[in-house]
């Protein structure tokens, strides 16, 4: 495991409305990205990355039942994605696991023209970017 350094990210919890759902769609994609599963319990589980790890949790605490990424909170987490073939990939792949693509008609470009990216988004309104390392070649 990587040494956490001052100011890393120890954690993100994301409160889901299903958590059947939720471990569908984020453990295929975490397991994707090279995260592995780090604690699993009646209403909840956690993925591990290096130093930081990501929960999603069904908790009896909730004052809700749905995420709204346009309210204020958090709008969407972003992640390193290797090579612009990865991104491509995984946007592909993800219909399978309950990932929809946002932005098709601006996808890969929707950030910019600059940035690579695929913008997915799952059946409980939890949105994801996953941003290439290496974006393909430029004319």
């Amino acid at each position: 495991m990587e040494n956490p350094v001052h100011g890393m990210l120890h954690h993100v919890e994301l409160w889901v409305p299903d958590l059947g759902r939720a471990k569908g769609s984020f453990g295929w994609l975490l397991g994707e990205l090279g995260y592995s599963v780090h604690q699993d319990w009646d209403r909840g589980m956690s993925w591990r990355l290096g130093a930081t790890y990501l929960v999603v949790e069904q908790s009896a605490a909730m004052s809700g039942d749905r995420h709204d990424r346009c309210a204020p909170g958090l709008n969407h987490l972003a992640f390193h994605v290797g090579t612009a073939a990865e991104v491509e990939r995984l946007a592909a792949e993800g219909p399978a696991h309950g990932w929809t693509l946002m932005f098709p008609d601006r996808h890969p470009h929707a950030g910019g023209p600059d940035h690579y990216a695929a913008y997915l988004e799952d059946r409980d309104g939890y949105e994801v970017e996953l941003v290439a390392v290496t974006p393909p070649d430029r004319p």
